[in-house]
């Protein structure tokens, strides 16, 4: 009795296994049915080698059949998303460089044109590729939906950076300072020396390095001293009170002249100023380059007091007369 109830089990299973094969065929019957749809045949008990197999060589090779007819049904897709990248590429390089060199045309700085045109074409890349996998039959809407969120999260994470990127981008279009100008922007004298897209390099009279954030510069105020092209030089000179003043402003009126770093026009200025307390002064402002502006005015100052020397005007310092009186007993 034990053996029937094996035999009945091996059966079954035999069964079963022939069911799931005639399920992946596409088959709905048995594989014992008659054509005239007779009596089930007896089912056949399983070969020893076999009795642990799922699927035959048979079944193997549907499946590969079925893979191999995805696979064509799917290669115009495939090849699509491929020319799609392929071209898209292209057009992308074409039209970073038509962009690149009317930028060149303008007089915007080559800094941001080349800052632009990478942001340009990272995000005409980012366009290509979506487009590609949507060729692919792939729902992109979440994927463009994440980007978004990732974007607007960076963004308020880098808002202080972004602050100063579009300070920076303002100064590389409006141009209020350039590199080599001697600028007082962002608390700090000196020589602009690069202008980047965060940051502004300028290297003090001191030459010491300064890094400015670029909104510390547009947010305050930019006095240039380079922009005119020319710098008046303010100096102050004084005489004794009982020298001669005309000698005194032709003296310093021939030094000027005589310099040909002093520009003719506008033309400088020597005049009588003030009455100070021990002396009677004058100002002296030429206009410059500013190139010239501190050796002019260290020159002038020795030419002055050689020249005034030379010619007895006198160059009083200051000084007070104290009177003193004793009381009597």
């Amino acid at each position: 009795m034990f053996q029937e109830s094996t035999q009945a089990a091996q059966d079954r299973l035999a069964e079963a296994i022939q069911h799931l094969a005639s399920a992946i065929e596409g088959g709905g019957g048995l594989a014992g049915q008659t054509a005239g749809g007779g009596a089930e045949a007896a089912p056949a008990a399983a070969p020893a080698g076999d009795a642990g197999g799922l699927f035959g060589a048979g079944d193997i090779g549907d499946m590969l059949a079925k893979l191999q007819g995805k696979a064509v049904s799917y290669l115009p897709q495939l090849l699509g998303a491929i020319a799609i990248l392929v071209i898209g590429y292209f057009v992308v390089k074409i039209l970073t460089g038509v962009v690149r060199r009317a930028l060149g045309k303008t007089k915007i700085d080559a800094t941001l044109t080349g800052f632009l045109c990478n942001v340009l074409q990272m995000a005409m890349l980012v366009f290509v590729v979506i487009s590609a996998v949507t060729r692919l039959g792939v729902n992109t809407n979440s994927f463009v939906a994440i980007l978004g969120a990732a974007g607007f999260a960076v963004g308020f994470a880098m808002q202080g950076s972004l602050s100063n990127f579009a300070a920076g981008v303002m100064l590389m279009i409006f141009r209020p300072l350039r590199k080599g100008d001697l600028v007082e922007a962002g608390g700090v004298l000196g020589i602009v020396d690069e202008i980047g897209v965060f940051a502004t390099i300028i290297n003090t009279l001191e030459n010491k390095k300064a890094i400015v954030a670029n909104s510390t510069i547009t947010d305050g105020n930019i006095i240039n001293y380079t922009a005119n092209g020319k710098l008046r030089v303010d100096m102050t000179f004084g005489i004794g009170y009982g020298d001669d003043i005309d000698a005194a402003i032709s003296t310093m009126q021939g030094i000027l002249d005589a310099d040909s770093r002093v520009l003719k026009d506008p033309a400088p200025t020597v005049a009588l100023f003030e009455h100070g307390d021990s002396s009677v002064n004058f100002v002296c402002r030429p206009y410059v380059k500013p190139e010239h502006y501190w050796d002019v005015w260290f020159d002038t100052h020795k030419a002055v007091k050689e020249a005034f020397d030379a010619k007895g005007i006198s160059i009083p310092f200051p000084q007070r007369d104290v009177h003193m009186f004793q009381a009597t007993a």
